[in-house]
């Protein structure tokens, strides 16, 4: 099975590809956007981007990384308004869709929910068999999501979207 992990944003946006099936690295890397672009440009890069990766890689399910906003709750809306440009142009593809929050996917890949990224990296680096931790930062994100998801897929049906 082909799992497709994304990490929303909306200047950046993490995308991973696993295979399940010894659990390979299918591909991995990122969706920018200008930052001087409008916004419903950028929806629009985002949505035309998503469907592109949905046609390549054919995944058979998708998860996505819930939106979690700490302290800047300026980005909150257009990350936001993001990630529902992404859910739409996956759900055109395919129905299964799943969503993980950040402890959920830190809990799944470390044992510990409030692991730092550093060692989400290193165990993402390592279950995949990885000479070095995939950059950016967005993308290992993305490949975190899809672990997670390939983990606990399983015995949590109910993250399903």
């Amino acid at each position: 099975m082909k799992i497709l992990g994304i990490d929303p944003g909306y200047n950046i946006i993490g995308y991973g590809v696993i295979e399940t099936d010894g659990c390979k690295v299918v591909d991995y890397g990122v969706i920018t956007t200008p930052k001087n672009m409008p916004i419903s440009k950028r929806l629009h890069t985002i949505y035309q981007a998503a469907c592109e990766l949905m046609e390549s890689f054919c995944p058979d399910e998708v998860a996505f990384e819930e939106l979690f906003f700490n302290t800047n709750n300026t980005t909150a809306i257009p990350v936001a308004e993001a990630r529902g440009v992404l859910i739409v142009a996956c759900k055109n593809y395919v129905d299964r869709l799943y969503e993980y929050t950040p402890l959920q996917i830190k809990q799944a890949l470390t044992g510990n929910g409030r692991a730092e990224k550093k060692q989400v990296q290193f165990m993402v680096k390592n279950i995949l068999g990885l000479s070095a931790t995939p950059k950016p930062d967005d993308a290992a994100d993305a490949l975190a999501v899809a672990l997670c998801h390939m983990q606990t897929n399983s015995v949590m049906s109910d993250n399903s979207m």
